[in-house]
């Protein structure tokens, strides 16, 4: 069995789908496995590093492509990829598939069986797989890395012979995995912390880490979310409430990092013009959603904006990939873990079990057909 593992295409993506401690793990089951060159240069892994876990190095994409049965990527194949990997072969990477049907379409017509990683259902079993917890944990770290380099104050409390410098405030909207971590580390950082969520799992969540739980805690609330664990929209009538509760809460802020996605829907927006332009000057927003739209009002993808009272509205793209090295190690374990069990160990060959839950819940096309069900056409 033949493994690619590709240098990623877009300019905005330092990742990469596989290192030596799984390229290691692949030749141990029997695949040979080929890097394009260049794949984990902006992740800090040199070629000579695949070369000494036992890949080999091609290079171009075409070289890499060349009879693989098994392409890893970090972002779906572009339209140049996918003309040169082979009919029936299997792609694995993060495909965002939602908004991109057409790129879907070109998938199943190229007779590409592809599989997106941030379906992965959240099960104990897949916790392993779970690429949207590893990258978001990342993110929700750098949001607060970020937010601090740019705020150009102290966090914590000092206490000095030329007086007391307070702590900073920070206020974290959107309780999943990058806003815990967010707390987190603003808390070992010395802030005062707050947070928000819908879901009302999270208030002991967020309690437990040393910050303070803001929210509108009616009937609602306590309703408020997925069998899957995911926030539930809300009613235009509590989200009305709840702005009104937070508008207040964030006029004394210093810095507010937002992290609200619903998966397949545009970001919710949390933050208003008037919010932003009740914060002090120099204050900072650090918007996790803004690839989807953003929760700010303001915020643009891949820029910094201060708006006119002196508050900015930072809008980094692809926060995980400010980590690249860590992320790429991470996402290239989450990689491996479920293409495990693709492969046949006696064989040594690739053998996708198509009943398995797992594959089911994350197969987008096969045998030349859009397969997911929320991609059907409609009938």
């Amino acid at each position: 069995m033949r493994i690619a593992v590709l240098t990623e295409t877009d300019p905005i993506e330092p990742r990469v789908a596989a290192v030596p401690e799984t390229v290691k793990k692949f030749i141990g089951l029997g695949s040979e496995v080929v890097v394009q060159s260049g794949a984990g240069a902006k992740a800090g892994v040199p070629d000579s590093e695949y070369e000494a876990a036992g890949a080999k190095i091609a290079g171009s994409a075409e070289d890499a492509l060349s009879g693989a049965d098994l392409v890893l990527k970090v972002r779906r194949p572009n339209a140049d990829e996918l003309a040169k990997i082979q009919k029936g072969a299997v792609v694995v990477a993060i495909m965002d598939p939602y908004g991109h049907e057409d790129a879907l379409k070109a998938a199943a017509e190229a007779g590409v069986d592809t599989f997106a990683m941030e379906l992965m259902p959240r099960i104990t079993r897949a916790q392993v797989m779970d690429v949207l917890s590893s990258q978001a944990n990342l993110a929700g770290y750098r949001a607060v890395v970020d937010g601090a380099a740019e705020y150009g104050r102290s966090l914590p409390m000092m206490m000095t012979a030329a007086g007391t410098v307070p702590a900073a405030r920070i206020f974290i909207m959107g309780v999943g995995v990058a806003g815990l971590q967010a707390i987190a580390t603003a808390r070992r950082m010395g802030a005062v912390v707050t947070a928000t969520d819908v879901r009302p799992a999270t208030k002991e969540q967020v309690e437990s880490l040393g910050a303070k739980f803001v929210a509108v805690e009616d009937d609602e609330f306590k309703q408020a979310e997925t069998s899957g664990g995911y926030a539930k929209e809300m009613s235009a009538e509590y989200q009305k409430k709840q702005a009104e509760l937070v508008k207040g809460h964030i006029a004394k802020q210093d810095i507010v990092i937002t992290t609200a996605l619903i998966p397949g829907r545009p970001a919710p927006k949390l933050v208003s013009e008037e919010m932003v332009a009740s914060m002090k000057p120099g204050s900072v927003l650090v918007d996790l959603a803004v690839e989807r739209g953003g929760n700010v009002a303001g915020a643009k993808a891949g820029e910094i904006v201060t708006v006119g009272n002196g508050v900015k509205i930072v809008g980094h793209v692809n926060v995980p990939g400010r980590l690249a090295a860590t992320a790429s190690s991470l996402y290239a374990r989450n990689l491996y873990a479920f293409v495990e069990t693709m492969i046949d160990k006696e064989a040594k060959a690739l053998a996708v079990k198509w009943d398995d839950e797992l594959v089911k819940a994350t197969n987008l096309t096969r045998d030349g057909q859009v397969v997911y069900p929320n991609f059907q056409p409609k009938a």
